[in-house]
């Protein structure tokens, strides 16, 4: 049997009602949210269950929310006995992916990417930036395309590289707009705009990196207990002084994850298990590579679905 990656969705998956049905059912997984809820301050888990969408959609609230139920997914999936080889998560996912790794606390990680999602919010006033999905163009086509707009005054770059065919960009309004056109003019398929409330992982986001050293500073990062796969270059980490640096360079560069999934692949991973709401990376993983096998928990259901399945292949 191959190697196991477990992988934790980011931002944009969230959805009201999550993680309810496993704190109902598991007293600890109801102690874990009382956990974020004491580290915050104020009650996530009462916009996670309630909502409404608009304030769980909040970066500074969806950022924690996310990594708060994907760590519960994981708590009530360990008892399975199913661990990972190596763990990934897509740009929010990856402090995900650094809690289940034992680099940070899971108090501290959930203080962390609030405080990372006011950053990111605070970064570029709303409106002057966003985010565009461009579908079916080359990386190397597009790369073309951000450049001119940029050496024409207006900032855009590559921001997610999700998988073959689909690559988010990034930067500002005018500069995303610019450059939508051109990609569909040279070829693109599509280019979806994104409901975002700033252009993540773009330059414009580096005047957020000082206030986020700050935060990591505060905070307690130990080397990780398996190696997590880096968003910024998709190589591996485990030595907290490099994952803190890497953590400051994700926030203003692109997210590799064609890349990260094909670098796991080549270190013989060929069992990818996405931990948290939505099947987003489970998507994404099958465009990249269908010979490996993917698979999403995300409540009690799925887990013992999934459990049952591993099992059954391991024995």
């Amino acid at each position: 049997m191959g190697k196991i990656a477990f992988v934790f969705p980011g931002q944009g998956s969230q959805v009201v009602g999550m993680g309810q049905q496993l704190a109902d059912q598991h007293e600890d997984i109801r102690q874990l949210f009382m956990k974020a809820d004491e580290r915050l301050g104020f009650s996530l888990s009462d916009i996670m269950f309630n909502g409404p969408q608009e304030t769980l959609t909040l970066t500074m609230n969806a950022q924690p929310a996310l990594l708060a139920t994907s760590m519960a997914v994981l708590q009530r999936f360990s008892e399975e006995g199913i661990v990972p080889d190596y763990v990934a998560g897509h740009s929010l996912g990856e402090y995900t992916a650094l809690t289940a790794a034992g680099a940070l606390s899971f108090e501290d990680a959930v203080y962390a990417v609030h405080k990372r999602g006011q950053c990111m919010e605070e970064a570029v006033p709303a409106g002057e930036g966003t985010m565009a999905a461009v579908l079916g163009m080359e990386r190397s086509v597009l790369q073309e395309v951000v450049d001119e707009v940029t050496a024409n005054g207006n900032a855009v770059g590559l921001a997610n590289l999700n998988c073959p065919g689909q690559i988010v960009i990034s930067g500002t309004k005018t500069g995303v707009e610019q450059a939508s056109e051109l990609a569909k003019e040279k070829g693109a398929k599509r280019v979806l705009p994104l409901n975002v409330s700033g252009p993540f992982h773009s330059s414009l986001m580096k005047p957020a990196t000082e206030q986020l050293e700050a935060v990591l500073n505060e905070i307690e990062l130990d080397d990780s207990r398996v190696p997590v796969m880096a968003n910024v270059d998709a190589k591996l980490v485990q030595q907290a002084d490099e994952i803190k640096q890497k953590l400051l360079q994700q926030l203003y560069s692109p997210v590799l994850w064609e890349d990260s999934v094909e670098a796991l692949i080549a270190e013989g991973v060929d069992t990818f298990i996405e931990i948290g709401p939505g099947k987003v990376l489970s998507g994404l993983i099958k465009k990249i590579n269908r010979q490996v096998r993917t698979f999403a928990i995300q409540d009690e259901e799925s887990i013992q679905t999934v459990a049952a399945q591993l099992k059954e292949v391991s024995q």
